[in-house]
Formats: C-alpha cells, sequence, structure tokens
C-alpha cells in the first residue's frame, strides 16, 4: 500500500507541474482500483487500495493548494465527489448521494469520508484530470482538454492518463494569441 500511495503522489505532482494549475483550480481524478489490483475496471473494488491511492493524490493536491473532485464510477452516472466549499465557490449544483464501493466506487468513497464537508454534485468544469483505470474523465474537463505526458505511466497494473484545459482560440487570420495560455 505504501508503494501505491507514493506513486499516486508521484503521479499528481508529475501533472501539477505540467499543467501549471494556480491556486484554487480544480484537478478530477477518476480512479478504478480493480484495474489497479489488476482486474477488469469495477469488478474488485477495494477501499484499502482506495483509502492508499487517496492519501497520496489528497496529499500533493493539499500542497498544492488545489481543489480535488473525486469521479464516482458509471453506477453514479460520474458524479464527482468535492469540498462543499468548492462546490460552493464555483456555484455547482450539490446533489444528495453517498457513495459506496460497489455504487461510486472505492476511491469516490475514501474521498467522501476524508473530506471534512463532502459534497456530491453532478457536473463540473476542471482545469486538469488524471484518469487511474480508464475510467474516462473527459467529461468533467474545461473546454479545450490536451493531453499531457508523465513519466508514471501506471499505478499498480492500472494505465495512467493525464490531461490540462486551456483557452480556447478564437479569432481568424488575422487574431493573435497570448502564448503563455497556449
Amino acid at each position: 500500500m505504501k508503494e501505491i500511495r507514493e506513486s499516486a503522489y508521484k503521479a499528481v505532482r508529475e501533472l501539477l507541474e505540467a499543467a501549471g494549475l494556480e491556486k484554487g483550480d480544480i484537478l478530477v481524478v477518476g480512479c478504478s482500483t480493480s484495474e489497479v489490483a489488476g482486474a477488469g475496471i469495477g469488478s474488485q473494488s477495494s477501499p484499502e487500495l482506495a483509502e492508499a491511492l487517496f492519501a497520496g493524490v489528497y496529499q500533493a493536491v493539499r500542497e498544492a493548494e488545489i481543489w480535488l473532485a473525486a469521479q464516482c464510477c458509471e453506477h453514479l452516472n460520474r458524479a464527482l465527489i468535492l469540498e462543499k466549499e468548492a462546490a460552493v465557490r464555483y456555484g455547482y449544483e450539490i446533489v444528495n448521494v453517498v457513495p459506496q464501493p460497489k455504487a461510486g466506487g472505492s476511491f469516490a468513497t475514501a474521498a467522501y469520508r476524508a473530506f471534512a464537508q463532502p459534497a456530491a454534485v453532478e457536473h463540473i468544469r476542471a482545469c486538469a484530470g488524471m484518469d487511474i483505470g480508464d475510467t474516462l474523465i473527459g467529461m468533467h474537463l474545461k473546454d479545450v482538454a490536451v493531453p499531457v505526458r508523465i513519466p508514471t505511466k501506471a499505478i499498480g497494473e492500472a494505465h495512467v492518463v493525464c490531461a490540462r484545459t486551456r483557452p480556447k482560440f478564437i479569432g481568424g487570420i488575422r487574431a493573435v494569441y497570448d502564448k503563455n495560455a497556449m
């Protein structure tokens, strides 16, 4: 479990360094503990693995002073668990559900248990995301998502995919763009 926690922490730190998030931004993380354990998604939910993964992820986001949104599984329509303060700050509508290992997923359940004031929401617009085990987080990212390649390619047996977002380019042939916003 220590190795899983450290791998999760390292991967999030790598993403945060590459993505250039600012204090108060939101990072969405989707995680299949089944995939981390080497099984098919949704087949072996593990609260113990989730706690180790969550601890590493949460440590990294707290150090960076950004918000974490933990994506639930498909049984809760990929709702998200985040701190109530973040939901209110961003104007997200809070819904009533408490994730469980087999209905929401072990990672979201760990987040719900660890957050000071957990809240569930159906939709967010995160600035960056990490998908641990091919859980499909893209629906929760702002337009325009840009792939981020990090040195950590897997946590346990789960494939890791990361993305950041950037502002849309608008205008035509005469438009000039801010290179720092790319």
